[in-house]
């Protein structure tokens, strides 16, 4: 390579990215990242259909396996911040075609999170203000979180930061308020564990009723991986990275199992009203309003929206940070690597922006059918991409050791190696091929079903081996995997 063709290069890096996250940005979205709708609304229906008991389980071996998926990410993220995160991973340790499928789906996956988030953002306004337009409520959130994605990354890191406190304040508060009421300080009467033994609790359902939670829990915890999207963009990775994954194993421990334990214990699995999103019966709502807490309702639908919000705030800035990664990669359109002055990818911004917008707009115009088939199609890619971070941590471990270096070198070494990414491999799969087993029961395949469900496997097939075919890719030798110490400097 010339010395031009060098600088050339160069102009493309990270290097350009602003680092402008601080340490307690990264905690923060690392913290807030699995903290949404999934705990607030969908933590109740969880509950109703395995049990209290099915419900603990599942979350905590899916938190597991999200732990192990943090601690490769954090082993990857702190030797390599590049914001192309796992994309650019497994272009170097595994297949350039692999890398070419996992960053189109992640992109794809969180520009439709954006469209859902903006359709869920109206149906929480209408709460308050029943006869105002969706366009109204859709296009202003949407101008907040573009505006904040626009400004600069640090906007993105502070408005994250906030949407994360509030959560965080809100689950830390509830926990508190349940505890009080099963030892008896509010209604002055235990609960203890009564509830744990109302009908065929805690474990309702037996074994499949609670595999068929692990796709649930799975879904509520996506978004903890933006936390290596971030590192690109992050003050020291080498620091920050590895501190924001350690809070991992005490969010799940805290937010889900604690915050499920507290439900199970208080509301008996056989309520019905447990399996309905509406706010005013979610089960953190339900449980303020049984300690006598006024106006519960409001301030559950209140801190919902902030879930909302930062879910798109966060769909917003990952998809763009991926698509700026693919296009300085070679993967996408040369546009979506510029950079403005403050750093910010505006082309790969925009872009996103429409798709989620258009994909909002088919969800409102027609019987909605098109929003639906893109957002199943979306469903399952967070296993994917998960699965895709397991195996290119265990690539790169093999690759790092190979190629003579030692352990010593690494500024963050994810623990229980090779346990853990293999774990994470076998969960992953597991999920991804009995996600819809229920539509095999009862005799007769339910073929509307299983395609709803496994539409998003063979697009990710097509953009796999579609790129193999047209580039010819092979799988990386260990030997001849590209490991740099200066590039991400």
């Amino acid at each position: 390579m010339t010395e031009q063709s060098a600088k050339g290069k160069k102009n493309l890096t990270d290097d350009q990215l602003k680092r402008g996250l601080k340490s307690r940005h990264l905690t923060m979205i690392s913290l807030g990242g699995a903290i949404g709708t999934g705990l607030f609304l969908g933590s109740g229906a969880a509950i109703h259909t395995a049990g209290p008991g099915g419900a603990l389980l599942a979350y905590l071996i899916i938190g597991v396996m999200v732990y192990f998926i943090m601690t490769s990410l954090g082993e990857l993220a702190a030797f390599m911040p590049t914001s192309g995160s796992f994309s650019t991973y497994a272009t170097r340790f595994i297949d350039p075609a692999l890398g070419f499928a996992l960053g189109w789906n992640y992109w794809y996956s969180w520009a439709i999170t954006l469209a859902a988030e903006l359709s869920a953002s109206t149906l929480i306004m209408k709460f308050w203000f029943p006869d105002s337009p969706s366009m109204l409520w859709s296009g202003l959130f949407l101008v907040i979180i573009f505006i904040l994605n626009y400004l600069s990354v640090k906007g993105y890191g502070e408005g994250e930061y906030w949407f994360s406190f509030i959560k965080v304040a809100t689950v830390i508060i509830f926990i508190i308020v349940g505890i009080l009421m099963i030892i008896g300080v509010f209604n002055g009467k235990p609960i203890g564990f009564k509830n744990f033994t109302v009908g065929d609790a805690p474990f309702h359902g037996g074994f499949l009723a609670t595999l068929g939670i692990f796709l649930a829990a799975g879904f509520s915890f996506q978004g903890t991986e933006i936390v290596g999207v971030a590192a690109g963009e992050s003050e020291n990775p080498g620091k920050t990275v590895p501190k924001a994954v350690r809070t991992i194993f005490w969010r799940v421990l805290l937010f889900y199992v604690l915050a499920i334990l507290v439900i199970g214990l208080i509301i008996p699995y056989t309520n019905d009203t447990l399996q309905s999103e509406n706010v005013m019966v979610s089960p953190f709502t339900q449980v303020f309003e049984r300690a006598g807490l006024a106006f519960a309702a409001s301030v559950m639908n209140a801190v919902i929206l902030t879930a909302v919000l930062s879910a798109g705030n966060s769909s917003l800035y990952a998809s763009t940070r991926m698509l700026y990664a693919m296009a300085k990669d070679g993967q996408a359109p040369r546009l979506f690597a510029k950079l403005n002055k403050r750093g910010i990818p505006v082309a790969a911004l925009i872009m996103t922006a429409v798709v989620g917008m258009l994909a909002f707009l088919a969800s409102i115009f027609g019987d909605g059918a098109i929003y639906i088939w893109l957002l199943n199609a979306a469903g399952v890619t967070g296993f994917i991409f998960w699965l895709g971070i397991a195996v290119s941590h265990y690539r790169f471990r093999k690759a790092f050791v190979a190629q003579g270096y030692s352990l010593e070198q690494l500024p963050y070494r994810a623990k229980w190696f090779p346990f853990g990414p293999i774990f994470a491999t076998i969960v992953c799969l597991i999920v991804i091929i009995a996600q819809d087993y229920q539509a095999f029961l009862g005799g007769k395949v339910d073929w509307m079903s299983l395609t709803v469900a496994y539409i998003s496997i063979p697009l990710f097939l097509v953009l796999w081996f579609g790129y193999k075919l047209i580039k010819r890719t092979k799988l990386i030798p260990l030997e001849k995997c590209k490991i740099d110490f200066d590039e991400f400097k």
